[in-house]
C-alpha cells in the first residue's frame, strides 16, 4: 500500500493526464479545421496515449488499495493561431507534465516508496520521448516552415507518425 499523500499526489496526476489527453482532442480540433489531417490525426494519437497513460495510473491506485479520486477537468486553452504556435504550445505543455513527474519521483524517493518509484520511471522515460519528438517537429517546422510545400510535408509526415503510434497502441494492448 502507499501512502495517503503519495495517492493524492498521483490522483492529481491522472487529472494532468486526463487534460493532457484534453488538450489534444482540442488541437486536433483546430487541426481539422485548418484542414490539416495529418496534424490531426497526430494530435489524435497523442489524446488516446493520454487517456492510457491516466489509466496506467488509475490502474495503479487500485493495484495498491488506494481511493481513485476523479476531479473535474479543466478546458484547453483557445485556438492557437498557426500549427507552429500549437506545438510550441504543446512542448511547454509537455516540460509542465515532465516537472510533475520528476516531483512525483521525488516524493516517492522522500518516502522510500521503492514500488511507486519503479513504477514513475517509464513515465520519466517516456516524458524524453515525448518532448523529444516535439522538438523535433518544431525544428521541421522552424526549418522548411508551416505554410505551403513545408507544411503539407510535415503534416504528410505526422499522418505517417499517427499511424505508427496507433500500430505500437495496438501491439501493445494485445
Amino acid at each position: 500500500m502507499i501512502s495517503d499523500k503519495m495517492a493524492k499526489h498521483i490522483n492529481a496526476q491522472i487529472n494532468r493526464e486526463l487534460y493532457s489527453a484534453y488538450f489534444y482532442l482540442g488541437l486536433s480540433a483546430q487541426a481539422e479545421v485548418g484542414n490539416l489531417k495529418g496534424t490531426a490525426s497526430w494530435f489524435r494519437s497523442k489524446h488516446a496515449e493520454e487517456m492510457s497513460h491516466a489509466l496506467k495510473m488509475y490502474r495503479y491506485l487500485l493495484d495498491q488499495e488506494a481511493r481513485v479520486r476523479l476531479t473535474e477537468v479543466a478546458a484547453p486553452p483557445e485556438d492557437a493561431d498557426n500549427i507552429l504556435a500549437m506545438f510550441e504550445r504543446t512542448l511547454r505543455h509537455e516540460r509542465e507534465v515532465t516537472a510533475a513527474i520528476h516531483d512525483l519521483v521525488d516524493l516517492a524517493l522522500s518516502e522510500k516508496d521503492h514500488a511507486t518509484n519503479i513504477f514513475l520511471q517509464w513515465f520519466v522515460i517516456e516524458q524524453i520521448e515525448e518532448e523529444a519528438t516535439v522538438n523535433d517537429i518544431l525544428g521541421r517546422l522552424r526549418l522548411f516552415g508551416d505554410t505551403g510545400e513545408g507544411l503539407l510535408m510535415i503534416d504528410n509526415e505526422l499522418a505517417t507518425a499517427a499511424t505508427k503510434m496507433a500500430a505500437d497502441s495496438a501491439t501493445s494492448a494485445a
